[in-house]
């Protein structure tokens, strides 16, 4: 004990000398250099535990059953990022409207992009939060690579957009969705509907609620429907349902035939 209380006088003393001589200290330039630096430092492992690391269990690490994705160098990233950038501010066109603020923003092209780069993390950051992965995967995760669209259509020629976490009335959801998506040819695929929630006996369990295997690309309609497409039916009074749509590449075809239900009606 004394010695580990001598070892922390001597670096009190070390710190209080290299405080005083302040010229001696590396300079930052800049506060943005020091807040990358301090950034850099605050992501290093430590060798203490916080109280709240002591007093919670670490979590298992999951598994990642994500579709293998080509990852872009950062580099590569970095200079298109800087070259639309010197671009921008070589334009006069759009300084000018940026100033008198008539600029307008292709939010397609923004959303195009975002689908692209940062959209598979929030989605599955959105997954994390509802608990999806919790109740229909136990134990692995993914990122959605695949930008899956689905959309209600309605009488008045109205489409209801299924997103990630909006309201669906089961009036709306009452005939099969429109869904498309970008496959390779000659893949194969599954599209599955399931609510975690509405189960009225067990609350484990789920309801499957539309199941398509076998699917050459994204033809859908020559898929084989295992289970035909089932409306919402939420018991009165449990609140709000998770509807989640899944879609699973396959290796190679499946025999489901086992499997198949019957029409219910």
């Amino acid at each position: 004990m004394a010695a580990f209380l001598s070892g922390l006088a001597r670096t009190a003393l070390r710190l209080a000398a290299d405080v005083s001589n302040l010229e001696a200290l590396a300079k930052y330039r800049s506060f943005t250099r020091y807040f990358r630096l301090a950034e850099k430092e605050s992501r290093k492992p430590r060798w203490w535990k916080t109280y709240q690391q002591y007093t919670t269990p670490e979590p298992e690490p999951k598994i990642d059953i994500s579709l293998p994705r080509d990852k872009p160098l950062r580099m590569k990233e970095l200079k298109e990022r800087k070259k639309i950038l010197r671009q921008n501010r070589q334009n006069a066109e759009m300084e000018r409207a940026a100033r008198l603020r008539t600029v307008l923003i292709p939010l397609d092209e923004v959303r195009a992009e975002w689908e692209k780069t940062s959209g598979p993390l929030h989605k599955q950051r959105m997954a994390e939060h509802y608990g999806i992965f919790r109740d229909l995967f136990k134990g692995a995760t993914f990122t959605p690579r695949v930008i899956l669209r689905v959309g209600y259509s309605q009488e008045d020629e109205h489409v209801v957009p299924v997103y990630h976490g909006n309201m669906v009335t089961p009036s709306e959801a009452s005939s099969p969705p429109e869904v498309s998506y970008e496959a390779d040819k000659g893949s194969l695929w599954t599209l599955l509907l399931t609510n975690p929630d509405g189960h009225l006996r067990d609350t484990d369990s789920e309801y499957l609620h539309w199941l398509v295997t076998n699917i050459p690309g994204n033809d859908i309609k020559s898929g084989k429907e295992i289970c035909h497409y089932f409306p919402p039916f939420p018991a009165r009074g449990t609140g709000y349902h998770r509807f989640i749509f899944l879609l699973f590449k396959q290796d190679c075809l499946i025999d489901f035939s086992e499997d198949v239900r019957p029409v219910p009606w």
